[in-house]
């Protein structure tokens, strides 16, 4: 966010420095008389260095300023934390070799772009009595990726089966 900037009356020290809307110096003056310039351009006299003294203002158009500099961070990405968007693919217990190697293919895909991928191995009524067969069943399918990853969470036992979070190595 844009912290906002003191603007024409809203300065209330008796001498600042002046830039004209060229970037130009125009030295020190009475505060009273900068505004006086800024309006004869019709623009506003803004305070862009507070902390020293005396202040520096300079005179320009403040909502354009405001406006490119919105876009500047917007463009940037700005403050904002990145969000990486996540990716789940299921596999069941019974699923079949073909079926593995296709799933296998959609997760190195979606690692390629970016991603990161959780991968579920669902086990379903009996089959939940099966549970460390279900482990070496996912580290099986794990083995099928081509695409290079590293194991963000570790294999874990989920409400349903047994869950693993995988991102690209890249």
């Amino acid at each position: 966010m844009i912290k906002p900037l003191r603007t024409n009356n809203q300065i209330r020290v008796p001498e600042v420095q002046v830039i004209d809307e060229l970037g130009k110096q125009l030295g020190t003056m009475a505060t009273a008389k900068a505004l006086t310039l800024a309006k004869e351009a019709d623009l506003d006299l803004v305070e862009v260095g507070p902390n020293v003294q005396p202040p520096i203002t300079k005179i320009m158009d403040y909502g354009k300023y405001i406006y490119q500099k919105e876009r500047q961070e917007k463009k940037s990405g700005g403050a904002k934390k990145q969000r990486i968007e996540q990716k789940t693919v299921r596999v069941g217990f019974k699923t079949g070799a073909h079926d593995l190697a296709f799933k296998a293919g959609q997760v190195g895909q979606f690692l390629k772009e970016g991603y990161i991928v959780k991968v579920e191995l669902t086990l379903r009524g009996r089959e939940k009595g099966l549970a460390e067969m279900g482990r070496k069943k996912l580290e099986q399918f794990l083995t099928h990726i081509k695409e290079e990853y590293s194991v963000q969470e570790p294999p874990k036992r989920g409400p349903y089966g047994w869950l693993v979070t995988i991102k690209s190595v890249k």
